[in-house]
This record gives C-alpha cells, structure tokens and sequence, in this order.
C-alpha cells in the first residue's frame, strides 16, 4: 500500500489515529497538464502580463504577452518529472513545453489545502535517476492528511519558517549584487570597459591548464584516494574546498590529472543545462577532469578581482562555445578571451573589501543552513503527528 519512498512506520502509526486519513495521490490531486498551454523555452520574455512557470530551480523561469490559454485555476502544485522540483502556485499561468508536471487538488480548500499537500510531498525522498522521468514514483506516494483545523496550523508554521529561509536568501542576493556595485564602480562593465583599461587575452597573462580524468577500470586510481578531484558539476560560482571524488597518487601519476595550486580559477568548457562557462576558486590544491579550464595564479594579478571580473562575463563566455546543440570550449578559446588589466594595487583594494562582504556572507550562509535544518525538522515532525498535541 506504501510507497518505498515513504517512512512505512510512520504511516502505519498515523493509520491508527483518528485525526488522520491515509489517501492514494490519485485520489488528492489530478494531472492537469495537458489542459495547460505549454511555451517553449525559446519564447520565453525576461518581462511580460504572465509568468511560465517550468521545471527548473528558479521559480519564475520567464514572462510570456500572450494571453490565450492561460490556466487560472490556483493554487496548484508544479512538479518537474526530470528536475524533481515542487513548486506552489497561487496565480494565474503558462507552463514550459519539457518535463512539467501541473497537479490539481481534487478537493476544495476547505477541505484540503493544496500547501499542506505541497508541503508533505516535499518530505518524500524521490530517488534521481538522471534525465529520466521522476513522476511514476511520484503517484505512488500515499498522503496523510489530518482535519482542515490541523492542515492550518501546519501550514502556518511551516509558512514562518520558510519566511525565515526566504528573507535569508534574500540577504544573500543582496550582497552578491553589492559586489558587482563595487566592481562597476571601481573599474567599469568589462564588456564596454568605460574607463580603458589595457585589455588581453587570458593566454598572454595566465598559464591556462586542462585535466583528466583516471582509468574508471583500476580501482588503485579511485580506492582510498585523498586527492581532490573537480567536476564540471561542482562548478557553481563558489570556492571549491572539498569534492564529491577523490584519487589516489597512482591516479594522478598515471593520467592527465595535474595538481593545481589553491586561488587556481576554474571554468567549466561543457555541460548541460547553465554549466557552461560557470566559474570556481579552489580553496584547496586539487586536480580537475577535462572538462574543466584552469588559470593558474600569479603575482602579477590577484586572483580574487579575476575570478569576480569572470563571474560577470559568465554569458559572454558561454556565447564563445561551439560546435552542435551543447556547444562548448576549448583552451584556445579561454586563452584568447580578453578582460580588462587595471593596476594591481587596485585589485588588491577591490579585493580586500570583497573578502569584508563575503566574511559576512558565510555568516548568512551559515544560518541559511541552521534555518534549513529547522524547516525541514519541522516538516518532518509536522507529517508524523508530532508538531501539535491535539
């Protein structure tokens, strides 16, 4: 009767209380997508009268003018069959033409409330399985619901906790803009350089390196190895200080792996979806795969003020990619890009008040996951009963 995916004991325990109901996800919400008008991505407007809503991590994914075949019937619940991203929606819209999942709540609100149902499908461990579709594991989940009075007082709970996350985030965002203030401010927008700076080629400055990656087939390569190895995955505009892989020396010896110093910048060549010319600093000495592109630091130039100016470029450098439907670069590539060189004591300045910014950044960031440790205590608690007495 259970999903494998959910916590049977728990289940189990909420079957024998009175004040719950145990229902088939067939009978509390209905697909609904193929009553919803669907907009391809390369429709999409940065503005527009309606919002399209798709199965990517950001919750607006674009704006469309066109009016007819808008689906009106909020709230609703969005969930992305490749993604595995849920998203609530209490307004009028459009929906992207891959992988989205429009589920309706069969019930009246005053019955059942679709955030309470949003809320508990989001405790539900959907295992990933890659670029495949997540949705029949999905309808075999099996929603506890207690009575409307209960429902709310989950849902407010919940509600205020995920304020608390939001305005955190918000913070977050606000000091990432801060520091693209202090950018333009000192230098310029790079693309149209104001202030003429001399401008080269990454190549004539830096020494530019690729990677590799070790025989998959030896585990002497892999096994109980400590050497950090980056993917083009784990390149996320952050500062690289552990990775999900490791080598071993014999590893490193016997392939194109090559260790590179910490303040390294890295920037992805290829990879689905926004990989591609994304960034990253290594925290730490590491070695990469071959996908990625290394500039090696030195004295002449800080790596802080290069890796930011690179951060604001992200989409001119993915525009540099070639070759079929996932374009991608190359070294030679990456070596011709040019940026703009002020005087070296200048991005010494810009770098110091940026260590300033991001010293307080790491302190949101870190009660940005205390918060969301509490939410998703709360969450887990809520759906076993527990949050409330009655």
């Amino acid at each position: 009767m259970f999903s494998k995916y959910q916590d049977k004991k728990v289940l189990r325990s909420l079957q024998k209380n009175p004040n719950w109901k145990l229902l088939k996800f067939s009978d509390v919400l209905r697909d609904e997508t193929k009553n919803a008008k669907k907009i391809k991505k390369e429709e999409y407007l940065a503005q527009g009268s309606y919002p399209i809503i798709d199965q990517g991590k950001d919750y607006i994914a674009g704006f469309t003018n066109d009016r007819e075949g808008v689906y009106d019937k909020s709230p609703l619940i969005i969930f992305g069959d490749h993604t595995r991203i849920l998203k609530y929606i209490d307004f009028p819209i459009f929906i992207g033409a891959d992988g989205v999942k429009l589920l309706k709540n069969v019930f009246s609100e005053e019955e059942v409330l679709t955030k309470y149902i949003y809320y508990y499908l989001r405790t539900v461990n959907i295992p990933d399985t890659g670029y495949n579709r997540h949705f029949k594991f999905l309808k075999e989940v099996v929603i506890p619901i207690p009575n409307i009075y209960l429902q709310k007082r989950i849902v407010f709970v919940l509600d205020k906790a995920q304020e608390f996350i939001d305005k955190r985030k918000a913070q977050i965002e606000a000091l990432d803009q801060l520091t693209q203030s202090v950018f333009l401010d000192m230098f310029g927008d790079p693309k149209t350089n104001p202030k003429n700076w001399d401008v080269i080629p990454l190549g004539e400055l830096f020494e530019i390196k690729t990677g590799g990656t070790p025989s998959r087939e030896n585990k002497n390569y892999w096994q109980n190895g400590k050497i950090p190895w980056v993917k083009t995955t784990e390149i996320k505009e952050n500062t690289i200080l552990v990775t999900e892989e490791y080598i071993t020396e014999e590893g490193l010896r016997n392939s194109n792996a090559v260790l590179l110093p910490k303040n390294t910048i890295l920037i992805a060549m290829y990879g689905q979806g926004k990989t591609r010319g994304r960034t990253a600093k290594l925290g730490i000495e590491a070695t990469t795969n071959q996908a990625c592109a290394a500039i090696l630091p030195c004295k002449e130039h800080n790596p802080d003020f290069i890796w930011r100016q690179l951060m604001m470029q992200y989409q001119t450098l993915r525009d540099l990619g070639r070759g079929g439907n996932q374009p991608n670069l190359n070294l030679t590539l990456i070596k011709q890009f040019k940026i703009i060189v002020p005087p070296l004591s200048q991005q010494n300045t810009f770098a110091k008040i940026i260590q300033k910014i991001e010293f307080q950044k790491d302190l949101l960031q870190k009660s940005l996951v205390e918060l969301e440790n509490n939410f998703n205590s709360l969450m887990q608690r809520a759906f076993k009963g527990e949050l409330f007495n009655d």
